[in-house]
């Protein structure tokens, strides 16, 4: 087993050891183990919250990937190589100031003279492509397929069924959150008034004598929303987007009526159809915001000052905007995942997914073909709070199908979401989890970075997560660029850091299992580690 393997080579000793142009980095030091490590309980200061995924449990009881750590102590004056990384998602700021340093620049490419300079197909594609025009909002997949009545009857019908729920639950929860919204913004500028301040502590809240019924009422909901953690602004804020969500997902998502993809002027089920798209794969829409935020975890710019760091140096981000506000086009994704393959990318970052894929085999397909391009596939896990080897909870793309036994590619990641909280809630309520449809945890919960127009915010999602191991995939491929991507997926599952903790999963009404029983690798994703098992696999002391 490459763990006792590990272990007889911590017997090594402490120390770092450059070899001549003819050897690979060979680094020696003991790996990270979590036994006997005390759990934080104090509340995560400013800096640890914007900073927490980086960070390392045995020095900082906080369950990051030991990043600042690989850097420190690993890493210092070594150099790697330059490695390409397409995000496959949603525009990204191509002018943040922490994003703009690190675009891939296609090389063979003129900007602005409409000609196919290096005959790839794309025009005028610079920083990327992007494969939905002018496009933002869109469908979920299953309203799209009542629609156009996609497939027979019986798949039809699945699509109604979880149509139809959904509808409910926007329904319902709509009104309610509106509701609620209205009163805790009053409630909360009525205690502003009374205290005499903008912002107030449970404690101010606890001493405050309510002068009537109503304000007794008021008090005690202000209460409630402190006790569950969270800061009024904060709390309203997220109401607010919650509405926001719920708004959205019945003007666009779920209303079957609606056609995000006029403006775009293709036929999304013709895999041939590939005339369509601009090489500009900025964002469209003041909201489009996603990939920005992804892009940032991983490679925003280093120590320069502002914002954040990224995990990884030496990267070069390919900008492909393919993911709408809705469920993504299978066709869009094949060609974005071909387009990667094809432009020199080493890693692809897949922080999206959907319930139906009806042309799933052109994505596939798609896999496989990156896979035969050496590239690592980097996929998000899911933010249903589901078990993905229950057969009814389908989550597109994977790496598997109906008429595949095995896996289709063993260049496929699929990553699963942290909180910082080392203990029973570990794992964040909203990710899917799976012994073998997930391969590993990283952390994804509450995660600080880019946003459009040079701003930073905390967003959560196995889509913060994935980003997080995809720019730990690119820090291997740089120091060791003889790994192939199969090796390099292992080696990210093989050093992660094991647990037997018991865990809560599924959400608050989930079910608690063993950490190691709901990923493939039963681990957390470490940086630290999987730099020293890469060296070893790279010099040929340790085989996968």
């Amino acid at each position: 087993m490459i763990k006792s393997k590990i272990q007889i080579l911590a017997g090594l000793g402490i120390g770092l050891l450059v070899m001549g142009c003819n050897s690979s980095l060979i680094l020696t030091a003991p790996p990270i183990s979590y036994t006997n490590t005390n759990m934080k309980v104090a509340k995560l200061s400013d800096q640890e919250s914007k900073h927490w995924g980086h960070l390392d449990l045995q020095k900082d009881t906080i369950p990051g990937m030991s990043v600042d750590r690989a850097y420190s102590e690993l890493l210092k004056k070594k150099k790697g190589e330059q490695v390409i990384v397409a995000v496959i998602d949603s525009g990204i700021d191509l002018d943040h100031e922490d994003i703009k340093d690190v675009l891939w620049t296609n090389p063979g490419e003129k900007p602005g003279d409409g000609i196919d300079n290096d005959g790839n197909g794309y025009v005028d594609d610079i920083h990327g492509y992007n494969f939905l025009g002018e496009s933002y909002n869109e469908q979920l997949e299953m309203a799209r397929i009542l629609r156009l009545k996609i497939g027979d009857e019986a798949y039809q019908q699945a699509a109604k069924s979880q149509l139809d729920e959904k509808l409910d639950e926007a329904k319902s929860a709509l009104p309610q959150l509106k509701q609620i919204e209205q009163l805790v913004s009053m409630a909360d500028q009525n205690m502003q008034k009374n205290l005499g301040k903008e912002f107030y502590s449970l404690a101010d809240l606890e001493g405050y004598q309510p002068k009537n019924a109503q304000e007794e009422r008021s008090l005690g909901m202000l209460m409630q929303v402190i006790s569950y953690g969270e800061e009024i602004p904060a709390a309203l804020k997220d109401m607010q987007k919650g509405i926001k969500y719920y708004g959205e997902q019945l003007k666009y998502n779920l209303n079957v009526d609606f056609n995000g993809r006029t403006p775009v002027g293709d036929d999304p089920y013709d895999i041939s159809d590939t005339d369509y798209g601009d090489g500009n794969p900025a964002i469209r829409d003041p909201e489009e915001s996603h990939g920005s935020h992804v892009a940032g975890i991983i490679a925003a710019t280093r120590n320069n000052k502002k914002g954040v760091n990224g995990v990884a140096k030496k990267v070069k981000i390919m900008s492909i905007r393919a993911v709408p506000n809705g469920d993504e086009y299978d066709k869009d994704i094949a060609l974005a995942i071909r387009y990667a393959a094809d432009n020199g990318a080493k890693v692809i970052n897949a922080s999206f997914g959907k319930g139906f894929s009806p042309n799933s085999e052109w994505v596939y397909e798609a896999l496989k073909y990156a896979a035969s391009k050496d590239v690592l596939f980097v996929h998000s896990a899911g933010n249903d709070g589901i078990d993905l080897d229950s057969p009814e909870n389908t989550n597109f793309p994977n790496d598997h199908s109906i008429e595949y036994s095995q896996e289709v590619a063993n260049n496929y990641l699929t990553v699963g979401a942290l909180t910082s909280a080392y203990g029973s809630d570990l794992v964040a309520v909203f990710s899917n989890y799976g012994k073998n449809n997930v391969d590993i945890f990283a952390p994804g919960d509450k995660i600080y970075s880019t946003m459009p127009h040079d701003s930073y915010e905390f967003q959560g999602g196995t889509s913060m997560a994935a980003p997080a191991v995809a720019g730990l995939a690119a820090m291997i491929r740089s120091y060791f660029p003889s790994l192939s991507a199969a090796q390099v997926k292992q080696i990210i599952m093989e050093s992660g850091i094991p647990s037997t903790m018991k865990v809560q999963v599924g959400g608050p009404e989930g079910e608690v299992k063993s950490f190691s029983e709901i990923s493939k690798s039963g681990k957390i994703a470490n940086l630290y580690n999987a730099l020293i098992l890469a060296s070893q696999v790279s010099n040929g002391n340790v085989s996968l």
